[in-house]
């Protein structure tokens, strides 16, 4: 009841909210990810001056975010991914580089702006982590919380152990859990 009334009194009196902005960087990146999720009207302005700048609705309540990043960037190599749950702009720095903070402004951040510990490595483990760059890559085809093997492939191993376990029995003539079987049948009557 509480968030209706404040949704209901953000559309009557025009004013937006701000999401929460998670944030983890690299010597050469800046990640942020906007936490909101079925964001509809998603407009972004980024500057190469550091400005970013958000806004979209979520059921009819209007969501921002201006604000004014530590340093410059490199606009043209940054890219965003708009989906269903969050919106995530890795941003290249102008200056290889780590960043002290996030924002320009001093001080204490915004209660909204977050550290995004999914993603984030400390200076020292950078070197460590190198070739483990997933910016290119779409996770979005991978199989995430199946088996690791090929259900299909594990069914044929089993058929052929059953197979080869067949095959051993009509050698041996005798079946698991059977009594052994004497071929000579003068050493059987002994």
């Amino acid at each position: 009841m509480v968030r209706s009334s404040l949704e209901l009194c953000g559309k009557m009196y025009g004013h937006s909210r701000h999401p929460i902005l998670k944030w983890a960087q690299r010597s050469d990146k800046i990640y942020l990810t906007v936490d909101l999720t079925d964001a509809k009207d998603v407009k972004l302005k980024l500057e190469p001056e550091g400005k970013f700048i958000f806004s979209a609705t979520k059921d009819g309540v209007p969501y921002e975010l201006d604000i004014e990043l530590l340093d410059k960037i490199n606009f043209e190599e940054s890219k965003v991914n708009i989906g269903v749950r969050s919106i995530v702009y890795a941003i290249t720095k102008a200056e290889k580089k780590w960043w002290g903070r996030l924002l320009k402004q001093e001080g204490k951040p915004p209660v909204f702006v977050k550290f995004d510990w999914d993603k984030w490595v400390d200076e020292d483990e950078e070197n460590e982590n190198a070739g483990m760059d997933f910016d290119d890559m779409d996770f979005s085809n991978l199989n995430m919380g199946d088996d690791d093997y090929d259900m299909d492939e594990l069914k044929d191993e089993e058929e052929g152990e059953k197979k080869r376990k067949e095959e051993a029995e009509e050698e041996t003539g005798s079946k698991p859990g059977a009594e052994p079987v004497d071929a000579d049948p003068e050493k059987a009557k002994a």
